[in-house]
Order: C-alpha cells, then sequence, then structure tokens
C-alpha cells in the first residue's frame, strides 16, 4: 500500500517555533509519531498516535499499520542531532520528505543576538566528551545537554582549568510557553557552578583567547618540569606528526613521563581521547597538571604498568610508546590485536631497544621505517655561543603498504 511518511522538525516547541510547512504536514497527516513531549502540542488535532522515538519501533509500526499519510516529529531541526540520519535509511521502500524547523542554536542566537554561523557545536546530550579542549580551541562552542553533564558542571569543570572568567551563556526551556517558562543566563562561568537547571539545556561558551591554530613542537619550557624525563620538543614534534591523529581518534601514550606528547596528541584529537599511562606517581602528576595547564580534558592519566592496563584500555587509533618498563612487544601485540590498521610510533636511546621494535614488527608481520635525530642546540657560554648536542633518538614507525 502507497505511504508518505514526513519527517518534520518541530522547532523548540511545536508552537511559536513551527513552521507553516510544519503545520501543513501536520494536519495533512493521518497518524503521528513521535515522544510524547513532541506529540503533546498537537493533542487538539485529534489526530492518531504512536508514541516512540525509537527508530526501529517506528519502522516497524509504518510497515504494518493502515495509516498512508504519516508524520514523523523531531524536536529542533530534522539536521541537528536528530533521529531523522538514523531514520532515512530505514525508510528507503516509502516516499519520504523532510521538513526543516527551527533549531537550538538559531533560535537561542537570535535571542542573544549574536550569529550562530561562528558557532563549533557539540552534543553532549546522553552523551559525554571534551569540555574545556573544544572551548579552547574555539571562539564560540555550543553545547547541546540533556544527559548527565549540566551547565553546573560545564562550569565548574571550566573553573578547574582556570577558565572561570570565560563568559557563558545558558538557555533553558527555549520558546517554552509552559509554566516553567523559557530562561535564559549570561555571565561568568564562576558564577554558574552551583546553578540548578531544567533536563533540556543548551548552552554557548565564549572564548576571545581560542587558539588560532595548533600547535606543534611546543616549547619544553613551557612544561611543568619535574625529574621525569621529558620528549624533547624536536622529537615530539616529529613523533606527533608520523601519528597523523584525527580529531576523533583514541590515543594511547605509552610511559608519558611529563606528558608533553600526551599534550599534543590531545591538541589534535579534540573530539577523542589520551590515555596517559606510566607507573611512576611524579609523572602522573606531572601529566595531570600538564593537562590542566594546556587545557586538556581529554586526557586520562593511569598510574600503573602499562602491561597491566593496555588489555582494559579503549581501542586505539595511534599509540607512542617513550617507556615501556620492557614490555614493548605485549604493548604491541596487545594494541595490534585490538585495531589491526592501529599507527604506532615508539621511541628508542639504545641500539637494543630499536633492534627489539624492530623485531616485533617483522615478527608481526609488519614494516617499520627507522628515524635517527641528533638535535644539536646553541648556548651562550661567556661572549660566546657553543653547541650542546643531546642525546640521538631512534624513531621506529610502522609503515603501512600501499595495499593496507
Amino acid at each position: 500500500m502507497y505511504k508518505k511518511i514526513k519527517i518534520i522538525g518541530i522547532g523548540m516547541d511545536g508552537s511559536n517555533t513551527l513552521t507553516q510547512a510544519g503545520r501543513r504536514g501536520i494536519e495533512e497527516a493521518d497518524l503521528l509519531i513521535g515522544a510524547q513531549r513532541m506529540l503533546l502540542p498537537f493533542k487538539s488535532l485529534g489526530k492518531s498516535e504512536f508514541v516512540s522515538y525509537i527508530c526501529e519501533d517506528i519502522v516497524k509500526f509504518i510497515q504494518d499499520c493502515e495509516y498512508k499519510n504519516i508524520a514523523v516529529l523531531v524536536s529542533g531541526d530534522c539536521g541537528f542531532y536528530s533521529a531523522t540520519e538514523k531514520l532515512l535509511p530505514l525508510l528507503e521502500d516509502f516516499e519520504t520528505e523532510v521538513i526543516c524547523g527551527i533549531s537550538a542554536p538559531i533560535y537561542f542566537c537570535s535571542r542573544l543576538q549574536i550569529p550562530w554561523s561562528r558557532l563549533h557545536f557539540v552534543s553532549l546530550h546522553g552523551a559525554s566528551g571534551s569540555i574545556v579542549r573544544n572551548v579552547c580551541s574555539h571562539e564560540f562552542t555550543f553545547f547541546l545537554l540533556g544527559g548527565k553533564i549540566t551547565p553546573s558542571e560545564i562550569c565548574r569543570r571550566l573553573c578547574e582549568y582556570s577558565m572561570g572568567h570565560i563568559t557563558v551563556h545558558i538557555g533553558e526551556n527555549l520558546a517554552a510557553t509552559s509554566a516553567k517558562g523559557e530562561r535564559i543566563l549570561s555571565g561568568r562561568a564562576e558564577d554558574f557552578i552551583d546553578v540548578a537547571t531544567d533536563n533540556l539545556c543548551v548552552m554557548i561558551v565564549q572564548n576571545p583567547h581560542y587558539e588560532r591554530y595548533i600547535r606543534c613542537g611546543i616549547d619544553d619550557g613551557e612544561f611543568i618540569r619535574g625529574k621525569v624525563p621529558m620528549t624533547k620538543s624536536e622529537v615530539r614534534a616529529l613523533c606527533v606528526s608520523k601519528l597523523d591523529i584525527h580529531k576523533d581518534d583514541t590515543c594511547w601514550d605509552i610511559g608519558c613521563g611529563t606528558g608533553s606528547v600526551s599534550v599534543e596528541m590531545a591538541l589534535r584529537c579534540t573530539n577523542g581521547t589520551v590515555f596517559a599511562v606510566d607507573k611512576n606517581s611524579e609523572a602522573v602528576e606531572l601529566t595531570e597538571l600538564n593537562s590542566k595547564k594546556f587545557g586538556c580534558d581529554n586526557i586520562k592519566t593511569i598510574r600503573s604498568l602499562a602491561e597491566n592496563v593496555v588489555e582494559e584500555l579503549s581501542v586505539p587509533d595511534c599509540v607512542f610508546i617513550g617507556g615501556s618498563g620492557g614490555c614493548i612487544e605485549n604493548i604491541i601485540r596487545t594494541a595490534v590485536a585490538k585495531n589491526s590498521y592501529v599507527k604506532i610510533v615508539a621511541t628508542a636511546v639504545s641500539l637494543e631497544t630499536l633492534f627489539q621494535c624492530i623485531d616485533i614488527f617483522n615478527k608481526l608481520g609488519f614494516q617499520s621505517e627507522t628515524v635517527q635525530i641528533a638535535v644539536t642546540q646553541t648556548r651562550k657560554i661567556g661572549s660566546h655561543t657553543m653547541f650542546c648536542a643531546e642525546n640521538p633518538i631512534f624513531i621506529i614507525k610502522r609503515k603501512f603498504c600501499n595495499k593496507e
């Protein structure tokens, strides 16, 4: 039987922010489908309803029912973190039409009188994710909330990373005409660490001093230092560049030391996670301090021998091994078992470690490439400028063939 399904974005409330096209689509429908909150504004129409927000259940009902003109209602706009993306492929056997609505960021920005085209979007609706790292790297960050992470939690996180002075805007029950009503709050993050809000919230964080570029080879002197070894600037820049880290990658930094590599990884995987592992408690403390200094809340530190925790770590996309505690083969094998296409870079200061790395790659049937880097820096001694050489470092990378 012929059926036409219209997926309609009903705006913020299904009333004041419902478009004329959306209203017509709803009025022409024989059946309305959506979550209870979506259907509530249209009870007076007396339409048949199916209450659900589970895509598979919706499709099954559509397949089995006898209604011909069906409207599936989604909040805001169909193209903004909507069930529409998942629903459309499941409805390919039917004629479909998508009717756009007014999304939360567009409405919220109109109320704040700021352009929404400058927003960077992060969804924390029922999910966790990087907060501070996104704020550090963008001028305006829009957070779609509705899960465990609340506006007060975001403000507390910003304060924890010395960003309590940042301007935030909180939007609660946008466009609501109910008794609760709409509420918009603006001020410094530190002003809202205890604010109580409804679950239906959005937030914009404004950072005028955002990072204009991704730093590479950060000067060694910028890191908080201790007695723990650190991968130096020039070596670090080369190692990180060889990993080709993507924004949503999961990275391992094995033997994290002061956390310099962890930080440079985290700057690149804004929407991912860096697991920084070291058996030394001072190393873990320094990594945590440097994580806060550089605004990297996407670094998770673990104090342990790497071989004891790698089995429990999330599937890696990139692995850097700066110190393995003598268990480098187990670490590499575990990483490869989790992801056969994992990118691996290791450093070695001794010939024994170099040969061990190459041998492990050979046993696993991988090609590898090795670069030896010797950094020599100038130092002023009296009236003369002298050259001071650092120890040479071997950088071993898993190399992928074209067929891989």
